[in-house]
């Protein structure tokens, strides 16, 4: 059995982890990858056909060099399908022209006889972002509709692709999002971390991390600190990860912040965060925030289990599923500075905090038991199997 992984050059931590979960299996792997994913020993398994049709995604080119990688890119992927030989092609994510590859793309593989798999990672991430459109949703309509099957990874997205797409039930496999393998890990301590990013050994430690958008309600972050030091809790922000083409949006987190006069309690490292680097962060915080407003699950989430790291997250989406209260770490309130306020509170006088050394292995062994890519790979290859043997 052979099957086309396309990754549009997206979430290396996604597509090799999820590669991972299939090459101990009979299976034949085509990876279309980039430079960065070329690197990874996965794809260096005599199961796997490495493609490096994206290339280099340096973004510090210029407009014209980034439309001709783009171009080249795409013309690679058409003659790529053309002459494959595997008769499924699962798709990981879109490239960058959502309505050339939603539409004339997969009629393209359609007409070429290939099966397709579809992982919606968000069913319409233009509801999410707010700038969703007729053209977004005819767009996704179309897609859901000509791919043979379609991975979710939660019972509330499948009931919403299932309702706002009208889309059968069968064709809906829920997977779940499995345990981040891929950002580095090493014997970096906790004290060590902190030296580096200049942080006390006795200062409690709250981090937000990732590409910095509106929809992940870092405002009532900001509202939730000043609120406690209102009332002297001393608590210091760890802020990670870049601006993803939200600068206005930046400029009135900054206002926010002068208005509260909380310059001392944060560290900003608004700018790309190396992949080598992150886990300096995970390991000087004492625990991640999650404050969204709207999502059905998040990666970052993930990736904080893989290193024991407790989460607060807002009760919006499937993210309830995914925190044991007390064990894994606690929900708050959307949107409501007070309640985060109150649940940051909360944490840092509870007995997940008081013993966070032993509970950072306990919530590595719950995530690797629980996310597993092993059992991910194998769900996943039971749809394969049903969709090319029948």
């Amino acid at each position: 059995m052979k099957v086309s992984l396309l990754t549009g050059g997206m979430d290396p931590h996604y597509a090799l982890s999820l590669m991972s979960g299939l090459i101990t299996r009979e299976l034949h792997i085509d990876f279309i990858g980039n430079d960065e994913m070329q690197k990874s020993e996965f794809v260096k398994n005599a199961n796997v056909n490495y493609f490096n049709l994206r290339g280099d995604q340096n973004s510090q080119v210029s407009l014209r060099e980034k439309m001709l990688r783009v171009i080249r890119y795409y013309l690679k992927l058409l003659k790529y399908a053309a002459f494959a030989d595997s008769k499924l092609f699962h798709i990981l994510w879109l490239n960058k022209l959502m309505f050339f590859d939603s539409i004339l793309l997969n009629t393209y593989y359609k007409l070429l006889g290939k099966k397709i798999v579809f992982t919606a990672h968000n069913v319409n991430a233009g509801e999410r972002d707010d700038n969703d459109s007729l053209i977004n949703r005819f767009s996704l309509r179309f897609l859901y509709k000509i791919v043979d099957h379609i991975f979710v990874h939660t019972e509330r997205m499948k009931l919403q692709v299932v309702e706002d797409f009208n889309i059968e039930k069968n064709k809906v496999t829920v997977i779940p999002f499995g345990i981040n393998k891929y950002t580095p890990k090493t014997s970096l301590s906790t004290e060590q971390a902190r030296i580096r990013l200049q942080i006390r050994k006795d200062e409690k430690v709250i981090l937000f991390l990732g590409n910095i958008a509106p929809y992940k309600g870092l405002e009532f972050l900001i509202s939730a600190l000043a609120r406690l030091k209102e009332r002297n809790y001393e608590t210091k922000l760890l802020i990670a990860g870049r601006i993803k083409n939200c600068e206005s949006y930046w400029k009135s987190i900054m206002q926010l912040i002068k208005e509260n006069n909380l310059e001392d309690c944060i560290i900003s490292k608004v700018e790309y965060i190396p992949e080598e680097d992150i886990e300096m962060y995970l390991k000087s915080a004492d625990v991640l925030i999650l404050p969204y407003k709207h999502i059905f699950q998040s990666g970052v989430l993930f990736l904080a289990y893989n290193f024991g790291l407790p989460v607060i997250a807002t009760d919006v989406g499937s993210l309830r599923e995914d925190i044991i209260e007390g064990k894994t770490g606690f929900i708050c309130k959307p949107e409501d500075p007070q309640d985060l306020a109150e649940k940051i509170e909360m944490y840092f006088q509870s007995d997940l905090y008081k013993n966070l050394e032993t509970n950072r292995q306990n919530i590595i062994e719950y995530a690797n038991e629980k996310y597993s890519w092993e059992k991910i790979g194998e769900k996943t290859m039971e749809v394969y199997k049903e969709l090319l043997i029948g």
